[in-house]
């Protein structure tokens, strides 16, 4: 999408333009959507949980289920996006349909979901980099939270210039994980695992087996990236055919990807012994099988790769993040000093640096009391998985409710049965969220309790300024949602 004459105007006289610009087309919105969904990071550190703590044999019939849902939410989701042209993500959908009070409430709990998200992975990357460079290569042993410092800076830069420019390098270092997922998946296959290839997983006793509920509710967390595809549609060419076409692209392209390799992993252990090594040590499980069937260079490999698709991950979350505080401040709930425009890369420069600020105020205090970044990465990783299926749950309910509200003449099967149907499912997933949460981030009960507060209590004091400006500045409150 170029620039109006207005904004090109502006930025020849010096002035920042009013809204942001960018020109990403299909592939490379479908890129940035994958990227934070990291798919080797899915297969080496979440797929063998799965397997482990889940449903056991019946992990890829976890992801299909988690699939078939997120595909039929994409139904009215996709349709809602043709219809509502206000950018701002899940903020802008909310309100649509829900309104200025919980449209503003789910805004604060979609930054808590993606600064949460942000910090699981800074923390992770910098774990994944002191193990290339200390170990791998036989480096320095160099503190994690130094590396994250360099992640932070060389993403922030990134997050300056244009969002095709982290397109182009996020279509590169997903190109080379997807190819390596798929290489080890197609070597199990060809050399027919360690018990001949059977179809166990895909049996009733399978995919009831362990806890189903649990195996689901951790499939369900692998499908974060949703928003990105609206997020970005101020800076999308044609995002009416675009912002669609990817969304069903991206689903079906990572349930795919994610069912065969679950049962890719399941093979090459073998029915008889994959649950048991994937719950003595999941990721270790993965990287032992990626050595047996492709040798020690795969691993090395995988290490590498892990360190570019966490990258890849952080990159989307920032971009993410910096667009919903750009909205938020378009909308004056946030200061205005955050809305400006670069007058030549169409970004949100002062929001982009804003994040990595936060981001660094984030993990500072993590450093000085000497958290332990693997700790750091399973908890924050649980919270955000949880806080994201809340999100999607809202939405779900948002979106029937704005095609009734506004009239709006679509099949029912759009407007009504496929978000109803997609309802019920993320009720059923926040239900086992919140019933499961101790497993979702492995903490105490005052660290789920606190979650809970942190979670809901967003929610409210949204709600709660929302309800302030309804009084004090009506002019503010009206602009709520990118109205």
């Amino acid at each position: 999408m170029g620039a109006t004459p207005t904004e090109a105007a502006a930025a020849t006289n010096g002035r920042e333009p009013s809204r942001l610009r960018g020109n990403l087309g299909t592939m490379q919105l479908f890129f940035t959507v994958l990227a934070f969904n990291a798919p080797l990071s899915i297969a080496v550190g979440f797929i063998p949980v799965v397997v482990g703590v889940g449903n056991g044999l019946g992990a890829p019939v976890a992801y299909l289920v988690a699939g078939a849902l997120f595909l039929t939410f994409s139904v009215g989701f996709t349709s809602m996006s043709r219809h509502l042209p206000n950018p701002g993500g899940f903020y802008a959908y909310i309100t649509a349909g829900l309104g200025r009070l919980v449209g503003l409430g789910a805004s604060f709990l979609a930054i808590l979901c993606y600064y949460f998200m942000l910090i699981a992975s800074f923390s992770y990357g910098g774990l994944v980099l002191t193990v290339l460079v200390g170990k791998t290569l036989g480096g320095p042993d160099i503190p994690w939270w130094v590396w994250v410092a360099g992640l932070a800076v060389v993403v922030s830069v990134l997050g300056y210039f244009k969002l095709e420019l982290s397109a182009r390098v996020l279509i590169v270092a997903l190109l080379a994980e997807i190819c390596l997922v798929l290489l080890y998946d197609a070597v199990v296959v060809f050399t027919g695992g360690a018990e001949g290839l059977a179809l166990d997983s895909f049996t009733p006793p399978a995919m009831f087996s362990g806890s189903a509920g649990v195996g689901l509710l951790l499939a369900m967390c692998c499908y974060g990236g949703f928003e990105a595809s609206i997020i970005f549609r101020e800076e999308v060419r044609t995002p009416d055919r675009t912002i669609p076409r990817t969304v069903y692209m991206a689903v079906a392209f990572v349930t795919c990807l994610y069912v065969f390799t679950a049962w890719v992993f399941v093979q090459a252990y073998g029915p008889g012994s994959v649950v048991d090594a994937a719950a003595a040590d999941p990721t270790g499980s993965v990287l032992a099988s990626f050595e047996h069937y492709l040798g020690r260079l795969a691993t090395d490999l995988v290490t590498l790769l892990l360190v570019t698709s966490t990258f890849a991950a952080i990159l989307a979350g920032h971009n993410i993040l910096s667009r919903y505080l750009y909205n938020l401040s378009v909308d004056r709930i946030l200061p205005k000093f955050l809305s400006a425009v670069h007058p030549r890369h169409g970004s949100p420069h002062r929001s982009s640096a804003a994040v990595t600020v936060l981001n660094l105020l984030g993990i500072a205090p993590l450093v000085i009391f000497g958290a332990d970044p693997t700790m750091l990465y399973a908890v924050l990783f649980g919270i955000f998985g949880y806080v994201l299926i809340v999100l999607l749950l809202l939405t779900s309910i948002a979106i029937p409710v704005y095609f009734w509200r506004n009239s709006i003449r679509v099949s029912r099967w759009k407007s009504t049965i496929a978000p109803a149907v997609a309802f019920v499912g993320l009720l059923v997933g926040t239900v086992v969220a919140t019933a499961n949460i101790d497993v979702l981030i492995g903490g105490t009960k005052t660290l789920v309790m606190g979650t809970f507060v942190l979670v809901y209590g967003s929610i409210l004091a949204g709600i709660g300024l929302a309800l302030l400006y309804r009084q004090k500045r009506p002019e503010t409150y009206a602009r709520i949602g990118r109205q």
